[in-house]
């Protein structure tokens, strides 16, 4: 004769099959599920409703509450950890953040605004510009902030503590020609002379951002351009590394290489399984950019324009050409002089 089985919740015995065996083993009938029970909205568990660490929009159970969530420190709403601002070791909601924990000119190195493209085009380019030995200094920050924003938000400034006593300056999305004709140079002087450094430091670093969406509508196809562009970066490591101003030992922990291999998309797949996160010459992490991290950073106008050019080029050569004849021009010299 078959055992039936008991509900530990109201002590019922239940015919047949119709029970749930929940987190720990406890078994509970079907009524008792329906009036005392919810789905943990991440993981599917079935919990009691007194268990539920989420909100009165999300169900969650003990784990994926400990695991992947966490609560505003103000407010307390519930955030998916991806989802919060840290500030003094606290989370923090975004509107929150702003309202209280945003110290003005310097943003928290996690900051990021909505981007605001500048420039008429397909391909747009984001910068991250590390100075040092000046301060993280409010009133500089903001001196550099009304050079650049006289008539619209180009720039915003974040802390960055890879860097000894600076700051970072990030630009939004802008073409090529946009950023030649912006004030870049103005900023840059009034940099120097407000004590920055960039390049006689040796903790700064000039990373380029590229929209994906320049690359081909849709994942393969812009994944077939990206190959290509890592096979003419290991193809061209040397030309490249003199380039990049950077010393050996600077290059190995922030912008390391993945590996010469025969093809394109072979370094992708390495790329794809590297340990090294985004401190690569060409960082992958980000969704919606390709980050080129090669650059030693920079105050000098010609220096930062000359990097934006060769990403420029590189991107140009690997967008319509064939794996073969990259392969071809692997081994011969530069055809464009940049001056540093």
């Amino acid at each position: 004769m078959e055992e039936k089985q008991t509900c530990t919740h109201c002590r019922a015995v239940i015919e047949g099959d119709d029970y749930t065996v929940m987190h720990g083993g406890n078994i509970i009938c079907s009524d008792c599920v329906t009036r005392y029970c919810c789905t943990c909205d991440r993981c599917g568990a079935t919990i009691f409703d007194s268990n539920s660490y989420g909100d009165e929009y999300t169900n969650l159970c003990q784990e994926c509450y400990e695991n992947h969530y966490t609560r505003c420190n103000s407010c307390d709403t519930l955030l998916s950890n991806d989802d919060t601002f840290e500030h003094d070791g606290c989370d923090y909601c975004s509107e929150c953040y702003h309202d209280r924990c945003d110290d003005g000119s310097i943003k928290e190195y996690n900051y990021k605004p909505e981007p605001i493209f500048y420039g008429n085009g397909d391909r747009f380019y984001g910068v991250e510009l590390e100075i040092d030995n000046g301060g993280k200094d409010s009133e500089s920050a903001d001196e550099l902030l009304e050079i650049a924003n006289r008539k619209n938000p180009h720039i915003y400034i974040k802390s960055d503590g890879s860097l000894d006593d600076g700051m970072e300056i990030v630009s939004h999305p802008m073409t090529l020609e946009y950023h030649t004709n912006f004030c870049w140079s103005e900023v840059m002087k009034r940099a120097v002379n407000l004590g920055y450094r960039s390049h006689q430091t040796s903790t700064c670093g000039l990373h380029i951002h590229v929209n994906r969406n320049a690359f081909g509508n849709n994942q393969s196809e812009q994944e077939e351009v990206i190959a290509k562009i890592l096979y003419f970066v290991e193809a061209h490591w040397n030309e490249l590394y003199c380039f990049s101003r950077r010393k050996e030992h600077n290059m190995n922990r922030w912008a390391t290489r993945y590996g010469f291999e025969k093809t394109g998309k072979e370094i992708l797949d390495k790329a794809k399984n590297s340990c090294c996160g985004r401190y690569t010459a060409v960082n992958l992490c980000n969704y919606h950019t390709i980050e080129f991290r090669l650059f030693r950073g920079t105050l000098k106008y010609n220096t930062f324009i000359a990097a934006l050019q060769l990403v420029d080029e590189i991107c140009n050569i690997s967008i319509p050409s064939s794996m073969k004849w990259l392969k071809n021009i692997s081994s011969c010299k530069p055809l464009t002089n940049f001056n540093f």
